[in-house]
Parts: structure tokens; C-alpha cells; sequence
């Protein structure tokens, strides 16, 4: 009954008392310019070599040149030639795309299937937990790199393959971040207030748990492209990757290494490309950590 109108409070009425989190709290971060610049010019490049190779090579990948081969950096070869008389700056333009759709399709397939089990861990009960728990522990105490090599040598080299391989070696770290998000987020209280007035199980999952996991695992997927990447360049590296004439950096810098002593730019400016992107996403994904994590960012402002 209340006090001032009179009459008597409605279950809806209850229900529009509940706090209502929005489903917006992932917000692009604004980053500090000075640290973030660097790793976003060198993603961007990346990605432009990525979706438009042809606007920035100055050659075709196929272009073999008998006269050339092995040929120091010049001005008609600006970062020299493979053992087959190819431009290295065309090629490492054109193995941009296989990088980084190999880095992204792995995270996908990694994060939504990790996700998935993270969340169903986190919300089916104690036996489930256990159960799925388990299986991830067991999962993880395979070193990524064997377990991938594996699931290559079972299935055959080829970009799907790889990319399946990478995938599914990421998965039980995704579902522990999952799992322990979904864990501290269900005894909030607007979560257990939702619960109070009626709403299904899966409307507060979807409407309450979910949107809070999503900052966290976003900055776990930024960091795992990286670490995906890293993965497939192992494996193209011992001839488990991409095989075929699509130009791959693993690849490249598999076959520079017999050319060491007498053209170091083969084997190097593929590894120096790798290192680039790798770090400058590693950097992207810190940034983002230190904005998105409430615990970090008190931290900070207390500090100053």
C-alpha cells in the first residue's frame, strides 16, 4: 500500500523499480594519445595493405624475376627479393590479409565457442561448472602451440585449417574470463532484484549478465589476435600454414632462413612485420584493459 497515493503497489510497478544497467556500458574508450597512436597507425597500415594490397604494391605476388633473384634492397626493389626473384614489399603487402584473417577468424571462432561454455559454466549450476571446468583444465594443460600442430598434421595444411587449429586452442581461455565474469556479475544486486520480480532466467542473462562481459572480453579477443597470429605464423613456419602461392609471413620467413648468410633481408623484414603487428595490437589490447577495468582505472585515479 503506499502512503501517499493510496493504493496498492503492482508486481509491474516493482518491476520498473528494479535498476536498469544499460546494455550501452562498452563505449569506445578514449585512450591516451601519446601511448595508443603508434600501435592504431600501425594497425590501420595493416589493415589497408590487408583489404587493398593492389593500391599499395608496386607489383603483382606472382611477378617472378630470373634477373633478380635474391636481390638486395633498391630503388627497383625497395625491400629487395625472394629466392624466386618476387618483390619482398609486394609480398609482405599481399601476406598482410592472411595475418590478419587468420588472427580475427580464430578469435571469433575461439571467443563465441569459449563464450558459450564460459556462460552456460557460469549460470548451469555447480555439477555443470564442475564438469565443464574440468574438461578446460584439461584442455589447457596442452601447451597451444603442440595442440595446434596436432589438429594442422590431422587435418592438412590450408588457411581453413589453420584457422581451425588456431581457434579451437584459444577456447578454454575465453570461457574462464567468461565464467568468472558471468560468477561476480549474477550476486550483483540489480541482477538479484530482477530476479525478485519475476524475470526468466535467460531475460536476465541476456538483458543483465551478458552486456557486463562484454568489456572484458573484448580486451581478451584484442589480446588473442595477436597470439593467434603469432600461432600461425608457427605453423606456416614448419610448412603446417598456408602452403599454397598466396603470400604468407610464416611462410616467407620459413624460407628466408636458408638464405640468412647471403640475403638477410628474406628471413628478417618478414619476422620485423610479424614483431610490428603483434606488439602494436599487444599495446592496443593493454590500453584498452587500462580503460575498461573499473578495478585499474580507480587505481589510477587514486594514484594521482
Amino acid at each position: 500500500m503506499n502512503a501517499i497515493t493510496g493504493r496498492t503497489t503492482q508486481p509491474q510497478d516493482a518491476a520498473a523499480s528494479v535498476p536498469e544497467w544499460p546494455a550501452s556500458r562498452l563505449r569506445v574508450p578514449k585512450l591516451p594519445r601519446p601511448v595508443i597512436a603508434a600501435p592504431v597507425l600501425v594497425i590501420a597500415l595493416m589493415l589497408l595493405c590487408a583489404i587493398v594490397p593492389g593500391w599499395l604494391a608496386p607489383f603483382d605476388p606472382t611477378d617472378m624475376d630470373g634477373d633478380a633473384v635474391l636481390q638486395a634492397p633498391s630503388a627497383a626493389h625497395l625491400l629487395g627479393t625472394d629466392n624466386f626473384g618476387r618483390d619482398l614489399f609486394t609480398l609482405l603487402i599481399y601476406g598482410a590479409r592472411e595475418s590478419l584473417l587468420l588472427g580475427a577468424c580464430a578469435v571469433v571462432l575461439g571467443g563465441v565457442a569459449g563464450g558459450l561454455i564460459g556462460l552456460v559454466a557460469g549460470t548451469g549450476g555447480r555439477a555443470v561448472d564442475m564438469v565443464l571446468m574440468r574438461l578446460m583444465d584439461i584442455w589447457m594443460s596442452v601447451p597451444d602451440i603442440l595442440l595446434a600442430i596436432v589438429i594442422a598434421a590431422s587435418l592438412g595444411a590450408s588457411t581453413t585449417n589453420t584457422i581451425l587449429a588456431v581457434g579451437v586452442v584459444t577456447i578454454p581461455r575465453y570461457a574462464r574470463v567468461m565464467r568468472a565474469q558471468v560468477i561476480a556479475t549474477r550476486s550483483r544486486s540489480f541482477v538479484e532484484a530482477s530476479r525478485q520480480v519475476g524475470s526468466s532466467p535467460v531475460s536476465v542473462v541476456l538483458r543483465h549478465i551478458l552486456p557486463h562481459t562484454l568489456s572484458p572480453m573484448l580486451v581478451m579477443v584484442t589480446l588473442g589476435v595477436a597470439n593467434a597470429i603469432l600461432i600461425g605464423a608457427s605453423l606456416s613456419f614448419i610448412g603446417l600454414g598456408v602452403v599454397d602461392d598466396r603470400p604468407d609471413w610464416g611462410f616467407l620467413l620459413s624460407q628466408g632462413r636458408s638464405y640468412l648468410g647471403v640475403a638477410w633481408w628474406f628471413a628478417t623484414l618478414p619476422g620485423l612485420a610479424i614483431t610490428a603487428l603483434v606488439v602494436s595490437i599487444n599495446m592496443l589490447g593493454d590500453a584498452l584493459r587500462n580503460r575498461l577495468d573499473p578495478r585499474l582505472r580507480g587505481a589510477r585515479q587514486s594514484g594521482t
